[in-house]
């Protein structure tokens, strides 16, 4: 059931007009492997990866876009910029056929029925698809990448480590991955989260997400913050905490320093500029944050992608 020597040797196929890009994979242990795929070519790439039906899949579309092709091309599924997919089918092999867009940057996470039952034995009431009922069902997929995610797929590509603690690095930041895409609200069952039932509450919260995005250099206070959105604070802190994992400004936050990591990559503005579109009046604010969030210094970070 596990992957053979053969099928661990991943191959991008070159075609016409298909440029050959970065490729990545590292076994974490066996049976759970993570594969990174950075196409910084102006061309189309296609990946491709023998995969058998014991193997559950995550893919994590970090920027850019691409698409699943299926059963010779009768079948595709995009993956958008800042989306991820689950594919598990029991029934079949699900063999990669990946085509990447130019300028796109992916992580998958490969791990066996088997190895992740282990991983989630004492919660798997909590998982959809490791229900009894569901144990012999395809499954797919489909949501938002969290910007706490994005910062472990980011650090997974962005790495700059001795290579001797590499997998240590890779195993940690891959147990994390699963942790985050679990944690998620939408992956629980609703019936037992009374205040999320009310879909008209739902829809507030996620007003209230928008208000801070919209005002990330002048935030309002959560009791403004309850006040517009008509919701008591307790609800409101509640329901936050429910739908998104975090309170309210560590969701905002991780969304500011998402913000600022991704205008660093661009290169269009030194650190100080990045600073004060974040909402930091002074550069060393600045610096402390996003060292807190992702353990290093703006400037070594720009550095590292060097």
């Amino acid at each position: 059931m596990n992957l053979n020597k053969d099928q661990i040797r991943s191959t991008i196929i070159r075609t016409k007009n298909i440029a050959k890009g970065s490729f990545l994979e590292t076994q974490i242990e066996p049976g759970f492997f993570v594969i990174t795929h950075q196409n910084e070519t102006a061309s189309v790439q296609l990946l491709e990866k023998e995969i058998d039906s014991s193997f559950i899949q995550f893919h994590f579309c970090l920027k850019g876009g691409c698409k699943f092709v299926f059963n010779n091309g009768t079948y595709v599924l995009n993956i958008l910029e800042e989306n991820s997919l689950l594919l598990y089918n029991p029934q079949r092999n699900l063999p990669i056929h990946l085509e990447v867009d130019p300028t796109t940057w992916v992580v998958s996470v490969l791990i066996s029925i088997k190895k992740f039952h282990g991983l989630f034995s004492h919660e798997a009431e909590y998982i959809t698809f490791l229900s009894d009922g569901n144990q012999d069902k395809k499954y797919y997929k489909d949501g938002r990448i969290s910007p706490s995610t994005a910062i472990v797929l980011n650090q997974l590509v962005n790495y700059s480590l001795n290579p001797t603690i590499k997998s240590l690095y890779f195993k940690g930041k891959a147990y994390e991955l699963l942790s985050l895409y679990f944690n998620r609200v939408e992956d629980a069952n609703v019936e037992h989260c009374p205040f999320l039932v009310d879909e008209s509450n739902v829809v507030k919260i996620r007003q209230a997400k928008d208000i801070m995005i919209d005002r990330i250099l002048e935030p309002p206070t959560l009791s403004a913050l309850a006040l517009e959105i008509d919701l008591s604070l307790k609800k409101l802190k509640e329901g936050f905490k429910q739908i998104y994992g975090t309170t309210v400004f560590g969701f905002l936050f991780d969304y500011k320093m998402e913000v600022a990591r991704k205008l660093l990559e661009s290169g269009a503005h030194n650190v100080n500029e990045v600073g004060l579109k974040v909402g930091y009046s002074t550069a060393s604010h600045f610096i402390s944050a996003f060292k807190k969030q992702f353990g290093t210094t703006p400037k070594k970070y720009i550095q590292s992608l060097n």
